[in-house]
């Protein structure tokens, strides 16, 4: 079994570090880990930032926190040190990158000749939204505005040539908020632009481990997804040793 969405951002880029995922990972088993950090964690991609900080200070506030902590040059000899040990399963290395259609042209540059493993985009902010840090910014929110845009920019993710797979492609559903119309139209676009680049999309359990919401994809993009052939990966988006493997057994399952 395989999870391919494991956050190392806890701890120092260490061998102890990576053999805590490790162990976790064969006492689950899984056979494959993919490790991964958010791309704001690094100085080279904070640039990548400035227009979403602008739009809110909410996120300005939370993003100058957060982010730039780290360098990419440290992140890339942990991964050759790794790749060059003797681990009882295979590991890969990658990132997560927030998804701007702006920022199309920085993320090519930034990541060209990188040499990782994979790049998974994801949606985290709508223009100025951080919809998934907590239940209170929905507030006054008109939901089927932020579903239709949250939707517009998944597509344009898919479309745009850039990464190996979606992460949690359907997470704006993540505190129980739902759109007041048929979706059927919007799974339909992104597995189609999914299916035509070749990427992947995860079947997650984080999105249950933080809110309790329903485990993996909604069934009716699982079935979409399955129907235009995308290849769908299980992933438990862990950010600690402890939560790797989570719930990827019933994920697997559910893939029937």
């Amino acid at each position: 079994m395989q999870d391919c969405h494991i956050h190392i951002e806890r701890g120092d880029y260490t061998f102890a570090w990576i053999g805590r995922f490790v162990d976790t990972a064969l006492s689950r088993g899984m056979d494959e880990i993919w490790l991964l950090e958010h791309c704001y964690r690094f100085r080279e991609f904070v640039p990548m930032y400035d227009d979403v900080c602008v739009r809110s200070p909410y996120i300005d506030a939370w993003f100058h926190r957060k982010a730039g902590v780290l360098s990419l040059a440290d992140y890339l000899r942990l991964i050759d040190e790794v790749r060059a040990a003797d681990f009882p399963l295979r590991i890969r290395f990658g990132l997560e990158v927030c998804y701007f259609h702006e920022q199309e042209d920085f993320v090519r540059h930034q990541t060209q000749g990188m040499g990782l493993d994979f790049l998974v985009g994801s949606v985290h902010f709508i223009d100025g939204f951080a919809f998934d840090h907590f239940v209170q910014l929905w507030d006054g929110v008109d939901v089927d505005h932020k579903y239709r845009r949250y939707f517009e920019m998944s597509i344009a993710l898919a479309e745009s040539g850039l990464f190996d797979g979606i992460a949690h492609p359907d997470s704006i559903k993540l505190f129980g908020h739902k759109a007041s119309f048929s979706l059927l139209e919007a799974y339909d676009r992104l597995a189609g632009a999914l299916a035509a680049q070749g990427m992947y999309a995860e079947q997650s359990s984080g999105i249950k481990r933080r809110t309790g919401a329903a485990l993996g994809m909604d069934p009716e993009l699982l079935a979409v997804m399955k129907r235009y052939g995308v290849t769908i990966r299980t992933a438990s988006d862990a950010h600690y040793p402890e939560e790797v493997g989570l719930g990827v057994r019933q994920l697997y399952k559910m893939l029937g």
